[in-house]
């Protein structure tokens, strides 16, 4: 079993406090314009859970709402924000957790009350601070 990274708490109501170059990296990634103006437009509300090795992460994003559940070590189909669905395995390593995802390397760290989310795709690099509100 692995760390209980949320220790022993879902971290829910979670906003983004601040990101950079967050319209670079989307264009970058090839996302549709149209999605790129929504994600400047409307803020997300994150919750994530943790069951020993298994997570539930929930992204409401004005009235979508995107849910990927996963184990720790082992495949599972996880969405995009384009909404395509990949296969890939989630690991964790100390406080991290980290998937590569279609050549983006993610890496989500936890820090209390604080999530740090890194998404790497070749050598731009987006890196956004959430907080529990």
């Amino acid at each position: 079993m692995c760390q209980n990274v949320l220790q022993h708490q879902p971290l829910s109501n979670i906003v983004v406090v601040s990101g950079d170059i967050q319209g670079i990296w989307m264009q970058t990634a090839r996302l549709p314009d149209d999605l790129i103006q929504k994600g400047k437009d409307i803020k997300s509300l994150s919750e994530i859970e943790q069951n020993g090795d298994h997570f539930k992460v929930t992204v409401t994003t004005g009235t979508k709402v995107m849910v990927n559940s996963f184990t720790v070590g082992q495949e599972a189909e996880l969405e995009t924000l384009t909404g395509e669905k990949i296969k890939s395995t989630v690991n964790l390593v100390g406080n991290k957790l980290m998937v590569s995802l279609k050549g983006v390397e993610s890496v989500t760290e936890f820090n209390g009350d604080t999530i740090i989310a890194t998404m790497t795709l070749g050598p731009i690099v987006y890196k956004r601070i959430s907080k529990r509100i």
